[in-house]
C-alpha cells in the first residue's frame, strides 16, 4: 500500500470503530436500568398550601383532603364514594347524619377547622378520625409531598413478597423513572399482573410497577382487622315466605277482608295498601285497621302494611330530601303500626329518579331503626335490575332491612312493546343480579297474577292488565289454542277479530309453578304475589307445593 493511503484507511478504521462503540454503547445503555426518580410534585400534581395528595387503595386521586395542624380532612364526597356511604349531608341543616343499626346520630358542621365536620367553601369535609370511627380502614399520613394514603379492602386481596431490593418504577420498563425503593421482604398488594411487570401500591402511597423476577408468587393476603363496628340483625321469619299483596283503596273496604281471603290457602303474610306519601311534608295516609289486622292473625297472617309514593302531585324527591319530611313520615308510619298491631313495614316506593337515590337510602336506614326497635319486619320492593335502576342501590338495602323483594313482573308493560309480564328466563336473570348484592335468605321475589292482554290495530298496540279467570275466559270465548312457548315457559295464544290482533302469555298453573320453582333453585326467603284477586282458587296450592 502506498504511503498517501494510510492515512485514509486508519480514518475508515477510526470511523468503523467509533460507530461500534457507538452501537455497543447504545445496546448496553438500553439495558441498563435507569435509577433516575421521578418528581413528585410531577406525580402527585402541584399542591396548595394545606392540601395533600389522597390515595385510596390502588387509585390515585385528583381530589385533595386537606391537613391542619395535625388534623386531617377528607371530602365528603369521596368518603361516600369510597369508604363508607352512610355519611348523610342534611344540607337543610348543616349537619352529617349517620345512621347505626340502633340509632341516629348528627354532628353540626362548623365553619373552621378544629371539629369534626368542616363546611369549607361550599365542600364538606369529615376529620379523618370522624370516618375512622365508623370505617374500617388504614390511613397512613406522610410528607414530602404531604398525602394521606387509605388502604379500605381487606377482602380477596392479594400481595407479593419483595425477593431483594428494588424500585417501584412509574410505567412497567427499566427505564421509566423511579417512584420509590422497596426493601427485601416488603409485602406489596398486587394491582395487575403483567407479563414480566407487577402493579402494585404501597403503604406510603404509591402506585407503580416491578419486575417480576424481584418478587414472589402472588399470594392471598390475611389482614388481622379489629375493628368493631355495630352489626345489623335482621327480623326473619323462620319458614318460607308466602305473601300476598292486598290492593286496599278505603277504609270500608277493609271489612270486605273475610270475602277476598276466604279461599286463600299456605299465605302467611299478607301486605294491604294502606298508607301513601300525602304531601313533601311527610304527611300520610292511613286507613289501616285494627279489626282487619285481628282478622288476619286468627288467620294465622302476619301484615305488612305498605306505603307507596304514587301520588303524582307529590315530589318524592323533595320529601325524602328533607330530614323533617323523613322523620314525619317515620313517625306516623311506626305509630299507626303499632295503634293496629300491624307485624312490619312494606316501602314500595317506584320509578326513584337518580337524584333520589341516597336519600332513599337514608330513608330506609332511619326506618329501619324505628321499625327494629318496635319488633316490625322492614321490606322494601324493587324492580328487577337494571342499569338504570343502579341507585336503589340493592345492596345497601339488603344491610339495613330485612326482606328485599324482586318485582319480577312488568318485563312488557302499558306503552312497551307487546310480550309476557314475566317470561321466566327474565325473572330468573333478575334473581341472579339481585344475588349479586343481597343474600338469597332475605329475597323474595315476587310473581304476577295477572296478564296483559296485548291489541294491535293497524300498527297501534295497546293492551290491559286482566287477572286469571279473565285471561282465560278470553281464551275460551274465542276458541283460542294455546301452546306452551318454551322460551317463555308460558302458555301462548294469538287470534284476531275485527282488523284486530290479539296476543296473550299467560299467567296460570304452569307458569307460576316453574317461578315458584325458583326460590327452592336459589334459597331464595320466599315469594310474594301481585295481586290478591287476581288469582284464580287453584294457584295457592300451586304455590305452596312449589314453595316448599
Amino acid at each position: 500500500m502506498s504511503k498517501k493511503y494510510k492515512p485514509a484507511a486508519a480514518v475508515i478504521v477510526l470511523i468503523l470503530l467509533v460507530a461500534v462503540i457507538g452501537i455497543v454503547t447504545h445496546v448496553v445503555m438500553k439495558r441498563i436500568p435507569t435509577r433516575q426518580t421521578m418528581d413528585l410534585s410531577e406525580y402527585y400534581g402541584e399542591l396548595a398550601d394545606g392540601e395533600a395528595a389522597l390515595i385510596l387503595g390502588d387509585e390515585k386521586l385528583e381530589t385533595r383532603a386537606l391537613i391542619v395542624g395535625e388534623k386531617v380532612y377528607l371530602p365528603l364526597d369521596v368518603v361516600n364514594t369510597y369508604l363508607n356511604q352512610r355519611y348523610y349531608w342534611d344540607s337543610a341543616n348543616q349537619q352529617i347524619l349517620y345512621a347505626t343499626p340502633s340509632e341516629l346520630t348528627s354532628t353540626a358542621a362548623a365553619s373552621e377547622a378544629g371539629d369534626q365536620v368542616w363546611l369549607k367553601d361550599g365542600t364538606v369535609y369529615l376529620n379523618l378520625s370522624f370516618v375512622q370511627q365508623y370505617t374500617d380502614m388504614d390511613a397512613y399520613i406522610l410528607q414530602n409531598p404531604y398525602r394521606v394514603d387509605i388502604q379500605y379492602q381487606f377482602d380477596n386481596v392479594k400481595t407479593v413478597k419483595v425477593k431483594k431490593n428494588t424500585y417501584v418504577r412509574y410505567q412497567g420498563g427499566i427505564k421509566s423513572p423511579v417512584l420509590t425503593t422497596v426493601q427485601k421482604g416488603t409485602e406489596l398488594r398486587l394491582v395487575e399482573e403483567l407479563d414480566n411487570w407487577d402493579k402494585v401500591s404501597t403503604d406510603d402511597g404509591f402506585i407503580g410497577y416491578v419486575e417480576k423476577s424481584k418478587v414472589g408468587d402472588p399470594a392471598d393476603a390475611v389482614f388481622e382487622r379489629n375493628f368493631a363496628g355495630e352489626q345489623y340483625t335482621y327480623l326473619t321469619m323462620d319458614q318460607p315466605v308466602n305473601m300476598v299483596w292486598h290492593q286496599v283503596t278505603s277504609t270500608d273496604a277493609n271489612a270486605y277482608f273475610a270475602d277476598a281471603t276466604a279461599n286463600m290457602t299456605g299465605v302467611n303474610v299478607i301486605s294491604p295498601t294502606w298508607f301513601y306519601i300525602a304531601d313533601t311534608s311527610g304527611n300520610i295516609s292511613n286507613i289501616a285497621s285494627a279489626d282487619y289486622v285481628s282478622q288476619a292473625h286468627e288467620k294465622g297472617l302476619k301484615v305488612w302494611g305498605l306505603i307507596d309514593n304514587f301520588t303524582q302531585d307529590v315530589s318524592t324527591t323533595e320529601t325524602l330530601s328533607s330530614t323533617a319530611a323523613r322523620q314525619n313520615m317515620i313517625s306516623q308510619l311506626v305509630q299507626a303500626a303499632l295503634n293496629v298491631g300491624m307485624d312490619g313495614i312494606n316501602v314500595d316506593f317506584e320509578s326513584l329518579s337518580e337524584d333520589v337515590g341516597i336519600h332513599f337510602l337514608e330513608f330506609l336506614r332511619e326506618l329501619s331503626i324505628e321499625c327494629h326497635k318496635n319488633n316490625l319486619v322492614l321490606s322494601v320492593d324493587n324492580p328487577v335490575p337494571e342499569d338504570f335502576t343502579s341507585h336503589y342501590d340493592r345492596a345497601e338495602q339488603g344491610k339495613v332491612v330485612d326482606y328485599v323483594i324482586i318485582m319480577g313482573y312488568d318485563e312488557h308493560y302499558v306503552g312497551s312493546e307487546t310480550g309476557s309480564v314475566a317470561s321466566l328466563p327474565w325473572v330468573e336473570q333478575g334473581i341472579v343480579d339481585t344475588l349479586d348484592e343481597v343474600p338469597a335468605a332475605r329475597v323474595i321475589n315476587a310473581v304476577p297474577f295477572y296478564t296483559r292482554l296485548w291489541r294491535t290495530t293497524g300498527g297501534n298496540v295497546t293492551s290491559e292488565a286482566i287477572g286469571m279467570d279473565q285471561a282465560q275466559q278470553v281464551i275460551s270465548e274465542n276458541n283460542v289454542e294455546t301452546y306452551w312457548d318454551k322460551t317463555t315457559s308460558q302458555n301462548y295464544g294469538s287470534y284476531d277479530i275485527d282488523n284486530s290482533s290479539y296476543q296473550i302469555w299467560l299467567e296460570d298453573s304452569q307458569s307460576i309453578a316453574e317461578k315458584v320453582k325458583l326460590v327452592s333453585k336459589y334459597g331464595l326467603a320466599g315469594v310474594s304475589a301481585w295481586k290478591l284477586g287476581f288469582e284464580n282458587s287453584g294457584i295457592w296450592q300451586v304455590i305452596s307445593e312449589n314453595l316448599n
